[in-house]
């Protein structure tokens, strides 16, 4: 196993398990199954989990096996605060308390304010006194390191990494959203301020190691490097500087022995220029299923009035690529729970936007588009009831 290191130089391993996709049987997480599983990944090297209190049953499970085995000294446990139900300061300690006893210990190593959307949501927290509640618990050892995950742009991205002194963050982040989410720019600015970065959604939902067009595999196939199309998102990851540690939702044995071993034998800089060659004809196999042509470069924003437009667009191709409720998951949380929504609806069709677009798309037009796909009835409901949380 390869590490890196954090902020205070603790190794981590570069493939860390992700805890939200265990096997469940009737509806209840297979225990031993997971047992089985996660002991394979520590006797192979993976010292962090990653799992949080919104995952049905994961805390509980992954404490269990932990206690069961007698290692929790021996592995790094993240798990994150829902923030978004927390609604006065006690809550703060209601939340973390129940986390413990789920987790049966009492410290967690990676503390993350669970999807952080913008500053203003932040400044909320700051309002109910989380600065004084997270430096008491990092004094006296029940936080070891406090940071956030993020799903959003990466120019709000940047922001957030300005407002507190984080330890590390948390990324959607894979070789076809290079340059959309965070991106290619958070992930650098990151780095370039010492903060170390944990990479969720590696394979996008899976939608980069399975169904894959047959223009992309014949890609691969033709590198003549026997690399699964899983191994070639890691690769793709692993081989940048500023990524610390890739998360995986490894629910089989076989998928953390192969994971494991590529994990043994990845370095920064080891790809090359025909590497390069390789993704780029794979992306622009899985671009054909684009409705938008959109690259990300943002030279279209800000927006007047607030549109997240590559992030929309971002979310609208998902939905033609990976399926309907993926592309509208990502466009919820995008969009619909920042403090001040960014949702296509708010165009007023001013044009300034495709003033400055490179690709010269019809960015007022393919709004109107994603608007009827992604906000039907159930995304206005749904941010209804974010705007009526927010109240209280």
């Amino acid at each position: 196993m390869q590490y890196r290191n954090d902020k205070y130089g603790n190794k981590l391993s570069i493939l860390g398990y992700g805890c939200m996709r265990f096997t469940t049987t009737s509806g209840k997480i297979d225990l031993d199954k997971a047992e089985k599983e996660i002991m394979e990944a520590y006797s192979k090297g993976v010292n962090y989990y990653d799992t949080a209190y919104i995952y049905p049953g994961s805390e509980a499970a992954l404490g269990e096996i932990l206690e069961r085995n007698q290692i929790r000294e021996k592995v790094n446990i993240a798990t994150k605060l829902p923030h978004y139900l927390v609604k006065n300061y006690q809550n703060l300690e209601k939340f973390f308390q129940e986390e413990l006893k789920r987790l049966r210990t009492d410290y967690v190593d990676y503390y993350l304010m669970h999807m952080l959307t913008d500053t203003k949501t932040w400044q909320r927290l700051i309002d109910l006194g989380i600065l004084e509640w997270l430096e008491e618990k990092k004094k006296s050892g029940a936080i070891r390191q406090i940071g956030f995950s993020y799903h959003g742009n990466s120019d709000m991205f940047c922001q957030l990494l300005d407002v507190y002194d984080w330890d590390f963050c948390q990324i959607q982040y894979n070789y076809l959203d290079e340059h959309s989410q965070a991106g290619r720019k958070g992930l650098e600015y990151a780095h370039s301020k010492g903060i170390p970065v944990i990479i969720m959604e590696p394979l996008r939902g899976g939608r980069l190691a399975n169904n894959l067009p047959k223009e992309a595999l014949l890609a691969f196939e033709e590198s003549k490097k026997e690399y699964s199309p899983a191994i070639w998102a890691f690769k793709w990851l692993w081989n940048q500087e500023g990524v610390t540690c890739v998360l995986s939702g490894m629910n089989s044995l076989e998928m953390v022995r192969e994971n494991t071993m590529q994990a043994s034998n990845s370095f920064v800089n080891e790809l090359n220029e025909e590497d390069a060659l390789i993704y780029k004809r794979v992306i622009e196999a899985i671009n054909t299923s684009m409705k938008v042509g959109c690259t990300g470069c943002r030279y279209c924003m800000p927006c007047p009035k607030g549109v997240d437009i590559p992030g929309t667009f971002a979310a609208y191709n998902r939905s033609a690529s990976d399926g309907r409720l993926k592309g509208f998951l990502e466009y919820f949380m995008c969009t619909a729970l920042r403090k001040d929504a960014s949702s296509a609806s708010n165009c007023i069709e001013c044009g300034k936007c495709e003033m400055h677009c490179p690709q010269h798309i019809e960015i007022r037009k393919q709004l109107k588009n994603a608007k009827k796909e992604l906000e039907g009835p159930i995304y206005k409901i749904a941010r209804t009831i974010v705007k009526w949380l927010k109240m209280y």
